[in-house]
């Protein structure tokens, strides 16, 4: 968005400074002014704000259709700061040893306190941050994907526009056969922070939800997968304002076009189970 440009220039400098061959870079700006930038660094300004997807896949472009010039894309916030100089080197071999690995979700921990908080550990079993497994999506602000898969499934839902967008590229990259890493030891430093703090974060989180329910699991999950996370929601007992944007963003949800409906496998909803996530929560 432009407006950090002291942490954009501290996380470009630990790009640059990654072991191995050099880390191509675009920086895209999301209907923002890119403020200036090392050079050898690309950037694209886009004259509107297309939401967290659009510009993603705005940047995916950069490096050819589908980002097809590159073998390996990695997606970084602008205030994060990747922690140690050997990520790219491990995501490259950690590909290069599985073929099945398809996408690879870093470990975000607080630079100060080095903490990394429970919602950033993509599975349900998130107590202990530091052990490594197969997940069933990833986190959008410090990932790798394997350009195959976009090749294959396609980018990010563009109408998303912000809140799980990754979990909708997770389960069709699923669909298809790929496996998705949590990797404890690529830690991007970021600060802490709520996802509440953006103003349209209930909103678009039921919004997008019951978008992502639709266009992915099979009709009879649907309805379940909604209503665990109805009484979910319920039972965090948000403020009377933040569950009228929920409950707005809800019916949205039912009432606006979600895009192409491509219903995953029972297969692939046994797969999603074994690995500790069945798609009801």
């Amino acid at each position: 968005m432009g407006n950090r440009p002291d942490e954009l220039r501290a996380l470009l400098d630990s790009v640059a400074k990654q072991d191995g061959d050099r880390v191509e870079v675009v920086v895209v700006g999301n209907g923002s002014p890119v403020p200036d930038v090392p050079a050898g660094v690309r950037t694209v300004e886009l004259p509107e704000n297309l939401g967290i997807p659009g510009g993603r896949n705005v940047g995916i472009e950069a490096f050819g259709p589908g980002g097809t010039d590159v073998d390996i894309l990695l997606f970084l916030d602008d205030d994060g700061l990747l922690a140690h100089h050997d990520t790219a080197e491990l995501c490259r071999r950690a590909f290069a040893d599985d073929p099945e690995l398809g996408i690879i979700s870093f470990r975000i921990a607080d630079p100060e306190t080095g903490v990394t908080q429970r919602r950033h550990v993509p599975r349900l079993r998130a107590a202990d941050p530091m052990r490594s497994s197969r997940v069933t999506t990833f986190l959008g602000g410090a990932n790798a994907v394997r350009t195959k898969v976009l090749a294959e499934v396609g980018g990010l839902p563009d109408a998303f526009f912000y809140a799980h967008e990754e979990t909708d590229l997770a389960w069709r990259a699923l669909d298809a056969g790929w496996m998705i890493d949590y990797r404890s030891d690529m830690v991007l430093y970021h600060p802490t922070t709520a996802p509440s703090r953006h103003a349209v974060y209930h909103r678009m989180v039921a919004r997008n939800r019951v978008w992502l329910a639709r266009r992915n699991l099979p009709a009879p999950l649907v309805p379940v997968y909604l209503g665990v996370w109805m009484l979910l929601t319920l039972l965090r007992r948000p403020s009377r304002a933040a569950l009228r944007a929920w409950f707005g963003g809800f019916r949205e949800g039912w009432r606006s076009p979600c895009g192409p409906r491509r219903p995953m496998r029972w297969r692939t909803v046994w797969r999603l189970t074994r690995l500790g996530r069945p798609p009801v929560i």
